[in-house]
C-alpha cells in the first residue's frame, strides 16, 4: 500500500483520538475563546493601542489558538512511541512518513477549526476587518503555513521527550511565547529587554502580517520574515522529527 492510503488511515485514528478526549477539545478549541474573552471584557479597556481593542487582538489570539493545541499533539506522539504503537504499525508494514505526516495534519486540522471558532466568537464580539478576498486568502495561508511548521516543531518535541507527560510540558515554552509578542499589546508598550525581546522573536512578525492582511494593508516585510520564520521552524521541525523517529524506532 503507498503512503497516501496509510497517511489518510493515521489521520483519521488520530481525529477519534482527539474527539474522544475532552482536554485537548477544550485545549484546542474552547481555551483560545475563553482567553478571548477574558482579555477583551476584563482587560480591554486597560490598552490603549489606538483601534478597538478586539481588531486589535484577534490576530495574536489566532496565533494563540494555534499554540494552545500543540500540547496534545506532543503528547498523542510521544505516547506512540513509548506504548508500543509504532512498533506494531512496524509489524504492519505501515509507512514510517505517514505516522508523523498524520500526527501534522491532525494538528493542522484542529488548529483551522479552532480558528473559524475563535473567529466567529469576535465577529460576534464586534471585530470588523477591512480584509478584501485576497488578504483573507493571505490569512488563511498565512495560517496553514504556521500550523505546517508548528506542527512539525512539536512532533519533533514529542518523539524527543521521555514520556507523554514530559513531551506535553516541552510544548509549554510555545504556549507562553505569544504572551511575550505583540499580541496583546504593542511591543513599544513593553518595558527594555522585553521590547526588544517581543520585536526579533519568530511569533511578532507573523502576528504583524495577520494584523495587516486583516485590516487591507499588509506590509510586505512582515510578511517576508513571518514567511521565513515559518519555512526554518518547518525544516528544523522536520529534520529533527525524522532523525529521532528513525532512531528511537
Amino acid at each position: 500500500m503507498s503512503a497516501k492510503p496509510h497517511s489518510l488511515v493515521m489521520l483519521r485514528r488520530n481525529f477519534k483520538h482527539v474527539t474522544r478526549n475532552p482536554t485537548s477539545v477544550f485545549n484546542a478549541v474552547l481555551m483560545p475563546i475563553v482567553i478571548m474573552l477574558m482579555f477583551v471584557y476584563m482587560l480591554g479597556d486597560a490598552f490603549s493601542v489606538g483601534v478597538d481593542y478586539i481588531d486589535y487582538a484577534t490576530p495574536g489570539l489566532m496565533l494563540l489558538a494555534v499554540c494552545y493545541g500543540l500540547g496534545g499533539t506532543a503528547t498523542s506522539v510521544n505516547s506512540d512511541m513509548t506504548k508500543g504503537i509504532i512498533n506494531r504499525f512496524k509489524a504492519m508494514d505501515v509507512s514510517r512518513g505517514a505516522v508523523l505526516t498524520a500526527h501534522v495534519i491532525a494538528s493542522l486540522l484542529t488548529n483551522l477549526i479552532a480558528i473559524a471558532a475563535l473567529i466567529g466568537v469576535a465577529f460576534l464580539l464586534g471585530f470588523s476587518p477591512s480584509a478584501g478576498l485576497l488578504d483573507w486568502l493571505g490569512v488563511i495561508g498565512m495560517i496553514v503555513l504556521l500550523a505546517f511548521a508548528a506542527g512539525w516543531l512539536t512532533v519533533a518535541l514529542g518523539l524527543a521527550a521521555k514520556s507523554p507527560e514530559t513531551a506535553g510540558m516541552a510544548a509549554v515554552p510555545l504556549v507562553l511565547l505569544p504572551f511575550f509578542s505583540s499580541a496583546i499589546v504593542p511591543a513599544d508598550k513593553m518595558g527594555q529587554g522585553l521590547r526588544q525581546f517581543a520585536e526579533y522573536q519568530p511569533f511578532t512578525p507573523i502576528i504583524e502580517t495577520l494584523r495587516g492582511l486583516l485590516n487591507g494593508a499588509p506590509s510586505s516585510g512582515d510578511a517576508i520574515t513571518a514567511v521565513a520564520w515559518c519555512a526554518g521552524i518547518a525544516v528544523v521541525g522536520y529534520v529533527w522529527a525524522r532523525s529521532t523517529f528513525n532512531k528511537r524506532a
